[in-house]
């Protein structure tokens, strides 16, 4: 299952990212979680050094070997320079997967508690003023569009904070999409932005209450945000703790805010997966950005390279090597 934990700033959304990934990795899923917020902070929340990870390979600065790795022998993408952040796979691309090793996951992932972990990278001080977020975080959505995953594996994407997220087409390059909400009206604020943008893409969104004191709490999350609530997290000793650096075994976490983790990824597995929609919501962006942008930066029309009846989750095998 391809998850994003998106919210707005400040409302917990890399921790409840963090508790997600490491809870389903502690039940022995398959995971992968992927930091793709501008302020790198997931590395830290599961537990891994946050200095020896800043160091560490990050997905934004291997746009271009992501690219070459990811088209593999697809006779429509000769050159890397074809691809776009956008681009499906089609015949002969190389197809990844969440459990096998593979040299780009290998050289870019790193392995913590069960968990594959990777970082888009923040911005750095040549950035400023020259580049734009969305170019790294399109090394993600490449990754996702030729990820095969299954029911019983996770792959978790921390996202941008706010409605930013929505500033591209990965948006819908997940099964399901949690908002981490606070009961205050500019959190709920942001989940309603968030409906307005996928409602015409049949995007699954449930919100996770947090920071919750009491039952007024609770009450005032579901007069905002009605049945998308799939639980609501109180204040939390635990969490408090691993944002201190102390980061416990996740069965440590105080049962009732346990439960609602376990019942996030229960509505996600019984929300099920849909490959088709997955392919033809990959083919309308991509088209998009043809046209937008694309087709004059390379000078050929690269809607050509869509393959319609090339369904991702039906081709399981990679391309050879070449």
């Amino acid at each position: 299952m391809k998850l994003a934990f998106v919210g707005k700033g400040g409302s917990g959304k890399t921790t409840m990212a963090s508790l997600f990934a490491r809870r389903a990795a502690a039940l022995g899923h398959p995971v992968m979680a992927i930091d793709a917020d501008i302020n790198q902070h997931l590395a830290a929340a599961l537990g891994l050094d946050a200095e020896a990870a800043a160091m560490g390979p990050v997905l934004g600065e291997h746009l271009a070997d992501i690219k070459d790795h990811l088209r593999g022998t697809n006779p429509l993408i000769p050159s890397a320079d074809l691809m776009l952040k956008t681009t499906p796979p089609g015949p002969g691309s190389r197809l990844l997967t969440v459990r096998e090793s593979d040299p780009l996951l290998d050289a870019l992932f790193t392995e913590h508690d069960g968990i594959r972990f990777a970082a888009t990278g923040g911005f750095v001080d040549d950035d400023l003023g020259v580049a734009c977020y969305h170019s790294k975080v399109g090394a993600v959505e490449l990754l996702l569009n030729h990820l095969v995953d299954g029911t019983d594996e996770f792959v978790i994407v921390d996202m941008v904070a706010g409605a930013e997220a929505f500033a591209s087409g990965m948006f819908t390059r997940f099964d399901h999409t949690f908002l981490v909400c606070e009961p205050t009206l500019r959190s709920v604020g942001v989940y309603k932005q968030y409906l307005g943008y996928a409602e015409d893409y049949d995007v699954r969104i449930s919100v996770i209450g947090n920071k919750i004191d009491d039952e007024d709490d609770v009450a005032f999350l579901r007069e905002h945000v009605g049945d998308a609530l799939a639980g609501w997290c109180s204040r939390s000793k635990y969490v408090k703790a691993a944002e201190r650096g102390s980061v416990g075994p996740v069965g440590a976490l105080e049962p009732e805010n346990l439960a609602v983790v376990d019942a996030a990824r229960e509505r996600a597995v019984d929300g099920g997966k849909d490959w088709a929609k997955f392919t033809r919501q990959a083919h309308e962006f991509h088209r998009k950005a043809a046209l937008a942008w694309g087709n004059d930066r390379v000078g050929v029309d690269l809607a050509d390279q869509i393959v319609p009846d090339f369904v991702l989750g039906e081709h399981l095998l990679r391309a050879p090597a070449v």
